[in-house]
């Protein structure tokens, strides 16, 4: 049996069992994992909602940084007065009584509120700008004013004027719808064009003011910083409060399906309907027999058959026929264009032609509603000068 010498020391472990440094080590090995994925995943969410603020969009919406938008004016509104954008009349009209004095109202995109909303609207009695506004808006914000005329761009337009707020602006990209009032009505005309002018201000009875411009391009963030476009465009609200006014977009009706908004009953009948059809359906096919194999006829080209039909007008000299069609067409494609039904009275029709063309209304009669001596059937010229004078008459009706 061996023994160990006595001088033989026996050592413990020199690692303590509860040392902290390897519970924390343990630690960190199980919980490393989740944590890199945890770290990960929001690193991946934080990159991903960078720029993926979502804007709203429109023409000139004040909150949109599209070119389109106007969110580069409202923000110089905000610099110096008290904006609040509403996005219907109630919100509108409670806006300005809460404001009360020194308060000027936008309107933006007035099609959008009906007449009482707009009545509701005027009688606040603060001074309002129409931009672009409708014929019913200009009706009950400025009565006794009227869309004359429409101007293309042509570059910025000079005020000519002496209302300050354009003055002071100089020329501006204004061009657009042009307006004229009543000489019984006290307004200032700015910015004129062949046709009347695309700003007009006008005073109401209860003191304030209307203004009407004529176009929303000036106040875009694209053309803001053009011209005196900025300048006129913070004249023309200068107030202590400002309230946008922009209409939201009506809620489209729908979410339901097309058989829940039919009646009970008749969904019943769907079934016996059906099953009615195919039996009739097989009751007919079999009296008719068996199918027959029958050759495809011949496929006409339409300007074939519109050439074989001159042919014939022209081997019988039918220059009435052929002038009858003529005026049929064209009255077909332009009296509704006028307002007019395709049975109104030729008179009317005549009347309402030589309002608009500005033509002789006895030409225009001789043309499209000729009596039994027809001139323009007397010869081929005088058939295809009838052609001729209808397309250009078109022309200008368009």
């Amino acid at each position: 049996m061996t023994t160990a010498p006595a001088d033989t020391v026996v050592r413990d472990d020199p690692r303590p069992a509860s040392e902290p440094t390897s519970e924390a080590r343990r630690l960190w090995r199980a919980v490393r994992v989740p944590v890199a994925l945890f770290s990960a995943l929001l690193l991946v969410g934080v990159l991903l909602s960078l720029g993926g603020e979502r804007f709203p969009s429109g023409h000139l919406e004040p909150e949109n940084p599209e070119p389109t938008g106007a969110r580069a004016f409202a923000r110089l509104l905000q610099e110096d007065a008290d904006v609040t954008v509403a996005r219907d009349s109630a919100s509108a009209v409670e806006a300005v009584e809460r404001a009360g004095e020194d308060t000027v109202l936008l309107v933006f995109l007035d099609h959008r509120l009906l007449p009482e909303e707009l009545d509701a609207l005027a009688e606040l009695g603060t001074d309002t700008v129409l931009v672009q506004p409708s014929l019913r808006a200009l009706r009950t914000f400025a009565p006794g004013t009227d869309m004359t005329g429409r101007v293309e761009d042509e570059g910025a337009l000079d005020p000519e004027c002496t209302l300050s707020a354009a003055t002071a602006a100089g020329s501006a990209d204004v061009a657009g719808e042009l307006y004229t009032a009543d000489d019984d009505v006290t307004a200032r005309s700015c910015y004129p064009a062949d046709g009347g002018a695309a700003l007009i201000g006008v005073d109401s009875p209860q003191g304030a003011t209307t203004t009407v411009v004529g176009t929303g391009t000036f106040l875009s963030n694209r053309d803001l910083a053009s011209d005196g476009n900025a300048a006129l465009a913070l004249n023309l609200a200068s107030a202590e409060h400002v309230v946008w006014l922009r209409p939201d977009a009506p809620e489209e009706v729908g979410g339901s399906e097309i058989w829940e908004l039919l009646p009970t009953g008749m969904l019943w009948a769907v079934g016996p309907l059906a099953l009615t059809l195919l039996l009739l359906a097989l009751w007919r096919g079999r009296r008719m027999g068996a199918l027959v194999h029958e050759s495809l006829p011949v496929v006409v080209r339409a300007a074939e058959t519109t050439e074989g039909r001159a042919r014939l007008y022209r081997s019988r000299n039918a220059r009435d026929r052929v002038a009858a069609s003529l005026r049929a067409g064209f009255l077909e494609r332009s009296v509704p264009r006028l307002g007019l039904n395709t049975d109104t009275a030729p008179e009317t029709v005549v009347a309402t032609m030589a309002a608009r063309t500005g033509d002789d209304p006895h030409h225009l009669g001789r043309l499209l509603y000729p009596e039994a001596d027809d001139s323009y059937a007397a010869d081929d010229d005088a058939m295809l000068r009838l052609g001729e004078e209808l397309d250009e008459l078109a022309r200008r009706l368009r």
